[in-house]
């Protein structure tokens, strides 16, 4: 038998144990670390009654070499129930390197402080040490520890023991590992045996960044809470309903109140008239169940627009043409209709008036004249009488102060407490937008806006009429009653299109026109073309 084969599978056997040996080796080199590792991390924290922490950390690399540097986040600000937010401190940072003492770098910001410690060939552990300024934190009843054994770290760690000595026994023991926030428990924590009277905790291995967090809680009276409490902001934080939140609020809004009130009571309101009134016109008795229309003094349908609403409007340049056309200075005329079913317009021609015009009548008038003498298209009346409108309504406000019925302009009394309530509306504005974001009195300034939203309001009723101005606002308001009431169908035979008319550009202004134009079309009682029987105003030819 040949003795060549199992020769041959004896040496294969060995080469074969030999590369796996050294494969073996090469995979697993004894107890030798990667570089960046923390074989083991101890720490070793006092808590004082006075709820200080003082804390060491002692880094072990084992075999492996240290890294370049070791880099310690903190965070110092926590987010509790609601908005609430415990604020704390890390003070007195020191470092050693193998026994010797080493610069560490501290940088902190509003929500960490991140220690930087230089261990580049360290040739034994890293020792560092700190205290914490406010781990203590009042929850409920108790005063709690809540303390990172492991944070921020840019090492992996793969032991940690941690040992917290307290000034007495802590209400309980609780400790979770992992990623921030995480709900796992760690792999040990326990107080009050034979072999560990003070809170003990174990875990590990830990990658970089996780966290071991220790919770202690204890009676009041054993250790003092030191976290600072500072508030997130909150939309609900920012608009507090607490007492001193909504009692400055409803006080401001009261006191608010009573000065808009006293304001317009002191500076807008009209001058009393003594029971007097000055009549603009009335329906007097000339027979048996006929009246006729009389007017008094000089009060035209311009003026008695603006002393009712304290304001020039369209509807008082319209009653002004047509109060100028009655009398006598303009003709209106209504023009055939081009197609059957074209809107119908009207045409003004000027004439001349049997009596003197005032200072705005001659500027509504000049603005409704045609330049070449064609008449005017009441279709291009707001063309025309657009840019006169500032003329016109100064011309009016003037003649009002003339009459004595305002003691000033009611367009710049207006303005300037508009002017004035704004620019309360803009600082309140920003002052709420303050509160807001830096206090929790939001509220507050809500109400400050409404009280500046109030004057704006009140402005425009600060224009304030003289006692004759309130006289003749009497005098307005009963011949406003009048026509909205008296009987269209009582005017003395014979002369019912002169008394209609007379009082129609009133009523254009009080009220009531409608029914007064009714009447007008009643006088018609027969089927004759009658286009030009009204003075001012003809109509198409039939």
């Amino acid at each position: 038998m040949s003795t060549a084969a199992p020769t041959r599978r004896r040496w294969a056997a060995v080469v074969a144990i030999v590369l796996v040996a050294l494969a073996w080796t090469a995979v697993t080199p004894g107890t030798a670390r990667a570089e960046g590792t923390v074989s083991s991390l101890t720490v070793d924290a006092t808590l004082g009654a006075d709820g200080m922490l003082a804390v060491t950390e002692t880094y072990e690399f084992g075999g492996g070499d240290a890294p370049s540097e070791l880099v310690k986040a903190f965070a110092t600000r926590e987010n509790g129930v609601g908005d609430v937010q415990y604020v704390q401190h890390i003070t007195e940072v020191t470092a050693t390197v193998g026994g010797q003492q080493v610069e560490a770098t501290v940088d902190v910001d509003r929500d960490r402080t991140t220690v930087t410690v230089p261990t580049a060939e360290a040739s034994g552990p890293v020792i560092l040490s700190y205290t914490v300024v406010g781990a203590v934190r009042a929850e409920g009843d108790d005063h709690v520890l809540v303390h990172r054994l492991l944070q921020g770290l840019n090492l992996q760690v793969e032991s940690l023991e941690a040992t917290i000595t307290t000034p007495t026994l802590a209400l309980g023991i609780d400790c979770y590992a992992g990623a921030p926030n995480s709900t796992a428990r760690c792999a040990a924590a326990s107080q009050g045996t034979h072999d560990t009277p003070m809170p003990t905790f174990q875990d590990g291995p830990r990658g970089p960044g996780e966290q071991v967090t220790a919770i202690l809680p204890f009676s009041p009276d054993a250790v003092a809470a030191t976290a600072e409490i500072d508030h997130r902001w909150t939309l609900g934080r920012a608009f507090s309903v607490g007492p001193a939140e909504l009692l400055s609020a409803l006080g401001l809004l009261l006191l608010g109140g009573v000065v808009l009130w006293s304001l317009h009571r002191r500076a807008g309101r009209d001058a009393s008239a003594g029971g007097k009134m000055e009549k603009v016109g009335e329906f007097a008795p000339v027979g048996e169940g006929e009246s006729e229309f009389r007017h008094f003094g000089q009060v035209r349908p311009g003026h008695v627009g603006t002393v009712a609403d304290e304001r020039v409007d369209p509807i008082d340049v319209t009653a002004t043409i047509l109060d100028l056309a009655i009398r006598g200075h303009l003709r209106i005329t209504e023009l055939p209709r081009e197609r059957e079913f074209a809107s119908t317009d009207w045409a003004l021609e000027t004439r001349e008036g049997g009596d003197d015009l005032s200072p705005y009548e001659e500027v509504v008038l000049e603005a409704v004249s045609p330049d070449n003498g064609e008449p005017v298209k009441i279709s291009e009346l707001a063309s025309r009488v657009q840019p006169r409108v500032m003329d016109i309504q100064d011309a009016l406000y003037d003649e009002i102060v003339e009459h004595g019925w305002y003691e000033r302009r009611p367009d710049q009394t207006r303005n300037k407490w508009v002017s004035g309530a704004l620019t309360a509306l803009v600082i309140a504005v920003v002052g709420t937008g303050v509160l807001v974001a830096f206090t929790t009195f939001g509220l507050l300034g809500l109400a400050a806006v409404a009280v500046a939203l109030g004057l704006v309001f009140v402005a425009q009723e600060m224009p304030s009429r003289t006692a004759a101005g309130a006289a003749l606002l009497a005098g307005l308001q009963h011949l406003s009653h009048q026509l909205h009431t008296n009987e269209t169908d009582q005017m003395p035979k014979g002369r019912e299109l002169e008394e209609l008319s007379e009082l129609l550009p009133y009523a254009v202004v009080l009220g009531g026109a409608e029914r007064w134009i009714d009447a007008i079309v009643a006088t018609d009682d027969d089927d004759d073309p009658d286009s030009t029987d009204i003075d001012w105003y003809h109509g198409p030819a039939n």
